[in-house]
């Protein structure tokens, strides 16, 4: 199945409440984890190192998840990165409306107090701030041809 492409505005609602896209929910309707089909249980959500959110479907979460418990415990940088990783992570239920709820810490971290850009990358959905995403497009403009030079 193709992954999540596309770019939508939206609005985060009065209890923090963010509408997936019905494009992307598409995606949801058959789920298999580790080989079993199960009904779609919810999203992955995680902070970001650049200030977004990242939400994943419970089969790639299921995939990063396998490789972070190969990592030791006894591995100061290996256990840094569980933690980090998991201090960053929860789980968030899509409701009948479609929508998932997301922390106040969450909302914070990215500086999203209303509306959002929710961009379709593949194997997860990016939610940025539309002004941060802005600045950041802005910045970085002159860097994608030299980008897709080196890794394409």
């Amino acid at each position: 199945m193709a992954g999540f492409i596309g770019k939508e505005r939206h609005a985060i609602d009065e209890k923090g409440r963010l509408m997936i896209p019905a494009r992307f929910r598409r995606k949801f309707e058959s789920v298999t984890v580790e080989g079993v089909a199960d009904a779609f249980s919810g999203l992955y959500i995680m902070k970001a190192p650049d200030r977004s959110l990242e939400l994943y479907e419970p089969l790639i979460w299921a995939g990063m998840r396998k490789s972070l418990s190969g990592l030791s415990d006894f591995n100061p940088e290996e256990r840094l990165l569980k933690t980090l990783m998991y201090e960053s992570l929860e789980m968030v239920e899509l409701d009948r409306q479609g929508r998932v709820a997301l922390s106040r810490e969450f909302l914070d971290h990215a500086g999203i107090t209303k509306d959002v850009v929710i961009i379709g990358a593949d194997t997860k959905m990016i939610i940025w701030d539309p002004q941060r995403l802005a600045a950041l497009l802005q910045e970085s403009a002159d860097r994608f041809a030299s980008l897709a030079g080196r890794y394409f």
